[in-house]
């Protein structure tokens, strides 16, 4: 049975001792399959996910005329072992101008760009088109770039978005650069050269670089500092570490799908709050942990002075973020692991738990990538939203919106908003339905912890909307999302993950938001 389109989740009663394993990351996958088309032989990609962004992606290669082979993953199911048959940077030849080689790319922005870019290696004409959310997704500057390399990029609609057609083939070397003083960018080194911004999106930068080798292509990156660009770092460490003769290549966990579980934990274990005002007109606020695990209690004087103290804890808080072990993320203040932690340090993600408790302030741009969208969530909540341990040296005061609730500024987000959908907009609509304070200038969300209550949430189609707020739903009750599966783009198990029963899941409630029936397990898959 399929999920029903609308869900409950009933909150968690009390904290969740659990190990969660979770899919492999879709960024990493999909650029491995693009690299592994172009090696020379035989490649299996172990750990990979498999959802509907991957699924495209390894259709749209076996359409091209690639063999690819899908075999089922013993340790996750919304994983594979994916064997490609590399050509050795050939691609098939396309189709047609009147009846073009048809590629259908659906939602999945890393497939609609890397194929763009792909495809030039061939010969012949592709056409690449999607779902109508596609369509109003930037592509201009990508564009640009291959029409820099000498390719022609011809948008149907001419607003250079797709539907596309591009005509593979090698063209003629482009004219060099006029000299700037010395020797020419790329001079002597028989490559073609283009430039590419990645104001709107790093995947422009990701599908050049990915295939920049094979095309003979000098790629110069612009519109961000090299620590605004942690998807386009990803893509070169991949490239200098890829088997291109083939071989064995493990997909690592996805760090932004572990954040919801971390989330999770923290949100069960964060501290409930309760205020005493003192006879001096000052406050006291007490932050106390389930199960008598710890408590902290800081009194705030009228002159602003600040006196903290921790009390009841059976072992010592650690600093933000440090873990328990290598390789496994593991706060100490929490009792919820997810196992095997991205390692590499190409997921930007994978610093997620360095933001629990969240701090007054994260930037999209250089802190945190898609698991920014949790940290506002928990942001929202007026207790996993709060800093309940006030930094040394400084000093808290009483602001109007009650206690240490400080407001919580998320920045630089202007690519939440040609994404999935508006997220931006969507993040604030929904938020402020639950009884939240948020307010939205330029491209920043102030969020205010505040005190929640459950709602009908729209998710946009946008799967990561229904995950972070199926977060929520563990904490504040009355929690329905719509269109729960949604989630099949990236992680089809989720809502699984969450009723397993500890220590493989969190043992969660999910009811049909229309019945109020329990739901099966069997009828909790994105399919």
């Amino acid at each position: 049975m399929p999920l029903p389109d609308l869900i409950e989740i009933v909150p968690l009663t009390q904290p969740v001792r659990a190990e969660i394993t979770v899919p492999g990351s879709k960024s990493i996958t999909n650029r491995a399959l693009v690299l592994a088309a172009l090696a020379d032989g035989e490649t299996t990609l172990r750990g990979a996910l498999w959802s509907e962004d991957t699924q495209i992606m390894v259709e749209c290669l076996q359409d091209l005329g690639f063999m690819v082979n899908v075999a089922p993953d013993a340790d996750e199911v919304s994983n594979r072992t994916i064997t490609v048959y590399g050509r050795g940077g050939e691609v098939p030849r396309g189709g047609t101008e009147g009846n073009p080689l048809e590629l259908f790319v659906g939602n999945a922005g890393t497939a609609a760009r890397f194929l763009a870019a792909f495809v030039c290696l061939g010969s012949g004409v592709y056409r690449l088109h999607g779902v109508p959310r596609m369509h109003e997704r930037p592509q201009a500057a990508l564009f640009a770039a291959l029409r820099q390399l000498g390719y022609h990029v011809e948008s149907e609609a001419d607003h250079e978005k797709l539907p596309v057609r591009i005509w593979g083939g090698s063209p003629s070397p482009r004219p060099l650069p006029e000299r700037e003083g010395g020797r020419r960018p790329g001079e002597g080194d028989g490559k073609r050269r283009c430039k590419v911004s990645v104001e709107e999106s790093s995947q422009f930068a990701s599908a050049l670089l990915l295939c920049a080798d094979a095309g003979g292509w000098n790629v110069e990156v612009t519109g961000a500092n090299e620590d605004e660009m942690p998807y386009v770092t990803m893509t070169r460490e991949l490239v200098k570490v890829f088997p291109r003769r083939g071989g064995a290549f493990q997909i690592e966990p996805d760090a932004s799908s572990g954040s919801y579980f971390l989330a999770a934990g923290w949100s069960a274990w964060a501290p409930k709050t309760t205020y005493k005002r003192e006879p001096d007109g000052g406050m006291t606020v007490r932050f106390a942990f389930e199960e008598g695990f710890v408590a902290v209690t800081t009194t705030m004087r009228p002159d602003g002075t600040t006196t903290t103290g921790q009390t009841g804890f059976s072992r010592p808080l650690l600093p933000r973020g440090q873990l328990d072990a290598p390789g496994v993320c593991s706060p100490s203040i929490l009792q919820l692991r997810v196992c095997n932690w991205p390692a590499s340090g190409w997921q930007v993600d994978g610093k997620f738990p360095d933001y629990l408790p969240v701090p007054s302030g994260v930037s999209r741009a250089t802190e945190l990538g898609d698991s920014i969208m949790t940290a506002i969530i928990l942001a929202a909540d007026e207790d996993t939203g709060r800093e309940w341990r006030e930094p040394a040296g400084t000093k808290g005061t009483l602001r109007d919106v009650g206690g240490f609730r400080r407001p919580i500024r998320f920045t630089d987000l202007v690519r939440l908003r040609v994404q999935e959908c508006e997220r931006v907009v969507a993040l604030r609509t929904e938020l402020t339905k639950c009884g939240a304070k948020v307010i939205e200038e330029d491209d920043t969300l102030t969020v205010y912890p505040s005190q929640l209550h459950g709602a009908e949430i729209e998710t946009y189609n946008d799967h990561r909307m229904a995950m972070c707020f199926a977060v929520l739903g563990l904490k504040v009750p009355g929690i329905k999302i719509k269109n729960p599966a949604c989630v099949k783009k990236t992680f089809p198990n989720f809502f699984q993950k969450l009723a397993t029963p500890p220590p493989r899941g969190l043992g969660v409630a999910i009811l049909d938001g229309r019945t109020g029936r329990r739901l099966a397990m069997e009828e909790l898959f994105a399919d």
